[in-house]
């Protein structure tokens, strides 16, 4: 294995963690430390021998640090080929000195304005040198090594002190490094273009997954640049890898269950509920959630928004459930899944406040911002007569679990818990037909939502005939009148909530 011996390094680093470990290291090894401002007064400060870039450049700092490195003894230093003769004779000519690591990270841009930093503080913390070092390195990594990271410091003084860097190590460097000023950049731009007429994405595959939407297809899931997705410290107690379907069913699940009342269980197949409920208990919610609809629950998603106990893990452990996600898991719960190998069993925190979504077309994306769903009731309008308090508890959770469900999507409540959902239909009676299907006798007295306005008062009238005792929907159809007056006719409180939910 060939390596690249290191005489020389610049490091220039705004987080300054490790950097003194590291350089004493490098310093053992014989390297002489190039540096300057505040890493130079740091690494001079612990004792560190530093030889200045004003030394080397004859050029001080200007304009209140903005220009410390950009000057040809460092950069002529960082791009040299030593296989080329004439780059051998300019540096001989000009005095230059070459470097074979270069050690930089950059202004925290990404912090300062994830707190809302004012546009002139922002400003000043996009990093100039910085990116130019990097990419200089990283474009000559057959002979420089870039660390932007202080992940990487013990591995890179290991390698210096075994005699160098390796080929394959600077390349996987310079990968590193340009994502780093990729995702940098784009960061910048995301701040900048207030209107998103251009929208730089960067992301990094957090893991592979077991495959994709079928076992044919090879799958990964990838995670937005600093993402706070709550899959990326999730923890999988348990289980077999997660699958392309699993991350999406699961990620469905538990954006549900969180937008439902505490002690909520969500029981949920490709990509929409076949129970939801709230409870006197998880135990409650969960046999509330299950018995909605059995028979697609086979093989589902199970999400609670309270700590799984122990007799909630002994009824879920009864059925065939392909991924539980909870807050927090109790020992004894833990043991009693534990009998079911391939059952994933994750602990998460809640869903991010991260609203960008995305959706891939052909060599295109749409985007938007994420939908958002209230269950508060208190500025829907009231078109017929005045809801019961059960009535108005049971929209509540009906509205959620619809704006949750595709479309179109009617979803029907029963004392806390869905007792029919009918998703994704082509037309908004025929997805009434479907919930009432599943919901039977059950409907009887039940209340209903509905993600997107009735078209006609045929969707009122079958859930009327079945029982159904109130409605809430968006409203907003040129039949508004037609349809209040159906539900009139039938006694149905009808309440329009004026902000529809579709979900393609």
């Amino acid at each position: 294995m060939t390596r690249i011996p290191v005489r020389r390094a610049l490091i220039s680093v705004s987080d300054k963690t490790g950097v003194v470990a590291f350089a004493q290291r490098l310093v053992g090894a014989g390297v002489e430390i190039v540096s300057s401002g505040g890493t130079a007064r740091a690494l001079t400060d612990a004792g560190v021998a530093v030889t200045s870039v004003e030394a080397i450049t004859g050029a001080p700092e200007i304009l209140g640090g903005r220009v410390k490195t950009l000057h040809p003894a460092i950069h002529g230093g960082i791009l040299a080929d030593p296989s080329k003769a004439s780059h051998l004779a300019d540096l001989s000519t000009l005095e230059i000195d070459p470097f074979e690591l270069v050690v930089v990270n950059l202004y925290p841009f990404e912090r300062i304005i994830e707190g809302g930093a004012p546009e002139a503080e922002a400003i000043e913390n996009i990093d100039i040198g910085g990116p130019t070092l990097i990419r200089a390195a990283a474009k000559n990594h057959a002979w420089v090594a870039v660390v932007v990271s202080p992940d990487r410091y013990v591995d890179i003084a290991d390698a210096v002190e075994a005699g160098g860097t390796t080929s394959a190590l600077r390349s996987e460097l310079a990968r590193e490094a340009f994502f780093r000023t990729a995702r940098y950049d784009a960061a910048i731009v995301g701040w900048l273009e207030h209107d998103q007429d251009r929208l730089a994405l960067t992301l990094t595959k957090a893991s592979d997954a077991r495959y994709g939407e079928n076992p044919h297809q090879p799958a990964a899931v990838y995670a937005f640049s600093q993402s706070a997705g709550w899959w990326t410290t999730a923890d999988q107690i348990q289980g077999k890898a997660m699958s392309f379907n699993n991350y999406a069913d699961a990620d469905a699940a538990w954006r549900l269950v969180n937008d439902l009342p505490s002690q909520s269980a969500v029981v949920l197949k490709h990509m929409n509920a076949c129970g939801a409920a709230s409870g006197e208990s998880m135990h409650d919610a969960f046999t509330k959630a299950w018995a909605c609809d059995p028979l697609s629950a086979f093989g589902g998603v199970v999400a609670l928004n309270g700590p799984l106990d122990e007799d909630t893990a002994v009824e879920i452990a009864g059925y065939f459930v392909e991924v539980v996600v909870a807050p927090s898991i109790t020992p004894d719960a833990a043991a009693a899944l534990s009998g079911k190998r391939n059952l994933r069993v994750l602990t998460a925190p809640p869903p991010s406040s991260h609203d960008v979504h995305v959706r891939a077309i052909d060599d295109g994306l749409l985007v938007q911002k994420r939908d958002a769903v209230t269950a508060a009731s208190a500025e829907w309008d009231v078109k017929t007569r005045p809801l019961t308090v059960a009535e108005r508890r049971d929209l509540e959770i009906a509205w959620v679990v619809a704006a949750h469900t595709k479309s179109n999507a009617i979803v029907i409540v029963k004392d806390g818990a869905a007792v029919g959902v009918g998703a994704g239909d082509q037309s908004r009676v025929g997805a009434a037909e479907r919930a009432l299907a599943k919901a039977g006798g059950r409907a009887k007295g039940a209340v209903a939502a509905s993600d997107g306005f009735f078209p006609f008062r045929d969707g009122v009238d079958v859930l009327s005939d079945a029982g159904v005792t109130a409605i809430a929907e968006p409203g907003g159809s040129v039949r508004d009148e037609e349809v209040v007056h159906a539900a009139a006719e039938h006694d149905i409180a009808v309440m329009f909530t004026h902000r529809r939910h579709f979900r393609h």
